[in-house]
């Protein structure tokens, strides 16, 4: 299935994608009817699937170091994991999900595509801590920050960047989560606007650095 793309987003596409272009149009098109069909997201985001969802996700790659290794916690519809395993194909990522039946499409679609920068953990993120060596936590409507942050943090094992895609409540949740995330070794924590150059709307990030 084709779903239609503006002028601005195709441009955007084209910029983040690259050569691989290809590759995130066959996943749009998996959003838009198994994706759909399987209740990973409702029908109304059809008509938003590049602006809202691929591209507000694969944009956050611009602040994903060379060769990363990345965990995305609650892949469900592989927001962002599968976007930035398309955009990024030098960095490994590992897509943790508790649910079967999101796990089971997450196999189908990657499989698909062709990407073996990706392996599948059906489980939560707290029964993958110290199963993967990762430097990058990403994730996307998981929970409120405060939670978010006893999810990804211990991935990292004492080193490395949580980059959590949040909405306009990004400034409330970083002051409420503040002394957890000192707590589980969070030395800077910061929000950035993603994608400025590219997006009608910049992805607002929340980047956590962990130091030992």
């Amino acid at each position: 299935m084709s779903v239609e793309i503006g002028t601005k987003e195709l441009q955007a596409a084209r910029t983040i994608f690259g050569e691989r272009l290809s590759l995130a149009e066959r996943f749009v098109s998996h959003l838009a009817t198994s994706g759909i069909e399987r209740g990973l997201l409702g029908p109304r985001e059809v008509p938003r699937l590049w602006e809202r969802h691929v591209l507000n996700c694969a944009v956050i790659g611009e602040l994903v170091p060379s060769d990363a290794r990345i965990a995305d916690v609650g892949s469900g519809a592989g927001l962002p994991g599968v976007a930035l395993a398309i955009a990024r194909p030098d960095a490994q990522l590992v897509l943790i999900e508790p649910l079967e039946r999101r796990v089971a499409w997450l196999h189908e679609v990657t499989q698909d595509l062709g990407l073996t920068n990706v392996d599948i953990f059906r489980g939560r993120a707290e029964q993958a801590v110290g199963k993967f060596d990762v430097n990058v936590v990403t994730a996307r409507a998981v929970s409120a920050l405060t939670g978010l942050a006893t999810l990804t943090i211990p991935l990292l094992q004492g080193s490395g960047e949580v980059l959590a895609i949040k909405g306009r409540s990004a400034a409330e949740e970083v002051a409420k989560a503040a002394k957890v995330i000192r707590r589980l070794g969070g030395v800077d924590t910061r929000i950035e606007a993603v994608g400025s150059s590219l997006l009608e709307e910049p992805t607002t990030v929340v980047r956590i650095v962990v130091s030992r």
